[in-house]
């Protein structure tokens, strides 16, 4: 899985939500004790760690998307 740096191709819908979903990568990370590599190469990693990485930042953004379309804006 490439990173940021290697020509990812996932285009951001909001380019300015870059730093508010590399923190929600990290915290997630943290949480879930996989270490995110510094130069952002994940071929290292196992498919279960980059899976679960990626499913519980996937569960996050449900999470808050439903927030706001329920009017809370309370995390």
């Amino acid at each position: 899985m490439a990173g940021q740096s290697r020509g990812s191709r996932n285009n951001l819908v909001v380019p300015q939500a870059t730093a508010a979903l590399q923190q929600m990568k990290m915290e997630a990370a943290q949480e879930l004790g996989v270490q995110i590599p510094q130069d952002g190469y994940y071929g290292n990693y196992t498919s279960r760690e980059t899976g679960s990485l990626g499913g519980y930042i996937t569960k996050r953004l449900v999470q808050l998307a439903e927030q706001q379309l329920s009017g809370r804006s309370n995390l």
